[in-house]
């Protein structure tokens, strides 16, 4: 795209406002990327920013009280810049209003899989997804997912990035004990995993936390497991609802 733009920055906030400092949009003549929070601030900030665009002003700081004068009742104040860019800032920005995403290994390519991947795709984290069978994965992908085929499949974990959260969902219970037992075996020796998700019931649970027991670990060493997934209270089975209460549980966890 070769037109000017404008990048709108949020530079400094007080009190209760829908974003926060190092929030960024970028406006065109006719279209915008990216948002500061919606509602009038955010539609007297596009209109600032193409009266820049047409030259009828050259003003790069306002300070918007979020109060009734703007039709809005946060009660804050936002500090917003405005610094007009060309094409070949385009890639530069590209990068400053990416999110950090944070690592996240799932393992399991079936359906409850599938729908968690093109959930957690506009969140920030980056999907690891891992099966033992290669021809699982589809064909589109959304952006920030990397399929890796792994036999066996728990010798992924030993790899993972560092503060990885982990998903454990494959094909078969025996899969699920040998990654869960790999996760906890990496916990020892590193301490790097701060969550580790098993899908499954609590009878699920049960039996996995006996035969944990039976192979020396420990009690505390167990309750590093989350099992059943999800945030309680969401009780839908279809893999859509399961997608959305685990990304909302994992959400929590950064």
């Amino acid at each position: 795209m070769g037109e000017s733009a404008v990048l709108v920055s949020i530079v400094a906030t007080q009190g209760s406002v829908p974003r926060g400092p190092g929030t960024h949009m970028v406006v065109f003549a006719h279209e915008e990327h990216g948002t500061i929070g919606g509602g009038h601030l955010e539609f007297q900030a596009l209109a600032h920013a193409r009266r820049m665009l047409a030259g009828h002003t050259t003003e790069d700081r306002l300070r918007q009280v979020l109060g009734p004068s703007l039709g809005q009742c946060c009660g804050g104040v936002v500090n917003l810049s405005f610094e007009r860019i060309h094409a070949a800032d385009l890639s530069r920005l590209r990068q400053q209003m990416m999110p950090r995403r944070c690592p996240l290994a799932l393992f399991g390519g079936g359906h409850v899989g599938k729908a968690l991947v093109n959930t957690l795709a506009p969140l920030p984290f980056a999907v690891r997804w891992i099966d033992s069978r290669d021809e699982i994965f589809p064909a589109d992908l959304p952006d920030g997912v990397e399929c890796e085929h792994s036999s066996p499949v728990q010798a992924a974990v030993a790899d993972l990035a560092p503060d990885s959260r982990v998903l454990i969902m494959s094909f078969s219970h025996a899969e699920d004990l040998d990654i869960v037992i790999a996760c906890l075996k990496r916990q020892r020796e590193r301490c790097d995993l701060p969550f580790v998700g098993l899908i499954g019931s609590q009878t699920k649970w049960a039996t996995f936390r006996h035969r944990l027991q039976e192979r020396g670990y420990s009690p505390q060493e167990i309750a590093h497991i989350t099992c059943p997934i999800g945030l309680p209270g969401i009780t839908g089975k279809e893999p859509e609802v399961i997608a959305v209460a685990v990304a909302a549980q994992l959400l929590q966890t950064l």
